[in-house]
């Protein structure tokens, strides 16, 4: 019979994750990078620190997945739905630790600020699964919404100079829709667009910060 875990015992689990999640290269992806198959693209300096820049902020935004699916598992009030939030960060696992091995390529490095977004996403996470799992469903599929919009702008930016980027933020976007759409299913609120536009507002000036830090 499986052991139920208390309380404790998932806020020690959320604290290993943090710990390896904020870790350089302490995360192994369990399916193979898009980008393995994928001919590495002769890019200019100017091409490859613009890659960074892109590989950086798309790197931090799977810490605040991390964060956020975390903290929603952490105070979900189903079992269900706790299962599928921590279901759910394992698999952005994979986006993390495709996106770490690919700015390591680029002799780029991860933002200083992850510690940051990392608590900062904990927090929302585990609000949002206080308040119903309605709401967390809903705030998840409204966050991979906003991921979405800056993967398809961020392949728009890129995909023609950096072929093996591309291919990880291809399959990158092609999960996080799915996510949304499974937020939703599972009976996601879906949020009024006020709220989306300042999600939108806050999302863009994390991104521009992440670009340079």
């Amino acid at each position: 019979m499986p052991r139920i875990l208390s309380f404790t015992d998932r806020l020690i689990g959320q604290f290993d994750n943090a710990l390896r999640t904020l870790t350089p290269g302490a995360v192994s992806a369990a399916t193979q990078s898009p980008a393995h198959a994928v001919a590495q693209t002769e890019l200019s300096d100017a091409e490859r620190r613009h890659s960074v820049g892109l590989m950086r902020i798309n790197h931090s935004g799977e810490v605040c997945a991390q964060g956020l699916y975390q903290g929603q598992a952490l105070t979900a009030r189903l079992p269900t739905v706790r299962a599928k939030m921590t279901l759910a960060a394992q698999e952005e696992l994979d986006h993390l630790a495709w996106c770490d091995q690919r700015l390591q390529e680029l002799q780029g490095r991860t933002s200083w600020l992850n510690p940051i977004f990392y608590g900062l996403s904990f927090g929302l996470g585990a609000l949002a699964g206080a308040a119903g799992d309605r709401y967390s469903l809903g705030f998840v599929a409204a966050t991979e919404d906003q991921v979405s919009h800056h993967l398809s702008a961020h392949l728009q930016q890129i995909e023609q100079i950096d072929s093996r980027s591309s291919a990880i933020l291809e399959q990158m976007l092609t999960d996080e829709r799915q996510h949304e759409a499974q937020a939703l299913a599972a009976g996601g609120i879906e949020f009024s667009p006020p709220v989306k536009q300042f999600m939108t507002g806050v999302s863009k000036l994390m991104t521009k910060v992440t670009y340079y830090i």
